[in-house]
């Protein structure tokens, strides 16, 4: 009998293996399929085929239809299934940074400088959260918010171009001419031909 009974059990183990596998296969084929349609412009039908498997236990497959309805123009669907991904993964920075694809296009800004602010308070030196909240503010003529967050992409990137001439022009409209044309002069040592750069420095000049 007990010999009877482990067989049964090897048997059960096997079946159970083949099983996964073949679910992992139709999960392969469908990825496959929706990359090919992807590429080939076609995002409605690419999430259609994901949608043929779909689990709601997957953060993968949630997290792949968010960015292909997005691209298929169908934002609140997007960001229903990036919502969803974020349920399955609550410390996932990438499912944020896709829900504001979504929230963007649809100019919810409230909503998207309320995701940004999350991932900054899972991840607070994210450069390009911290980068793009001071891009939001910058365009709302909200400089000093605006410099706080240039001035932590600069204190980890020093020598990175674009939080230099951001942080450069927040303190040109802040009236720090001094530190903005110091900050476009290193702008210009890592590209020396740039026209922002140039024509902060030639703005500085005027005003001095």
């Amino acid at each position: 009998m007990k010999t009877i009974k482990n067989l049964f059990i090897t048997l059960s183990i096997i079946g159970f293996v083949q099983v996964k596998a073949q679910d992992f296969q139709k999960q392969l084929d469908a990825f496959k399929k929706s990359y090919e349609l992807e590429y080939k412009g076609y995002y409605k039908k690419a999430a259609d085929e994901l949608k043929k498997i779909y689990d709601k236990n997957s953060y993968e497959i949630n997290y792949r239809l968010g960015w292909l309805e997005y691209n298929a123009g169908l934002f609140d669907e997007s960001a229903a299934y990036y919502k969803k991904a974020i349920d399955l993964k609550p410390y996932s920075e990438e499912a944020r940074f896709g829900l504001v694809l979504p929230k963007a296009a649809q100019g919810k800004w409230k909503e998207v400088i309320s995701i940004y602010e999350e991932i900054l308070k899972i991840h607070p030196q994210n450069v390009l959260a911290n980068y793009r909240l001071g891009l939001i503010y910058y365009g709302q003529k909200k400089y000093s918010k605006a410099k706080s967050y240039f001035t932590k992409v600069v204190n980890l990137y020093p020598f990175g171009h674009d939080g230099l001439l951001m942080l450069g022009w927040t303190e040109y409209y802040l009236g720090n001419v001094k530190t903005s044309k110091t900050l476009f002069r290193k702008v210009l040592l890592y590209q020396p031909d740039d026209k922002s750069a140039v024509e902060g420095l030639k703005l500085v000049e005027k005003s001095n």
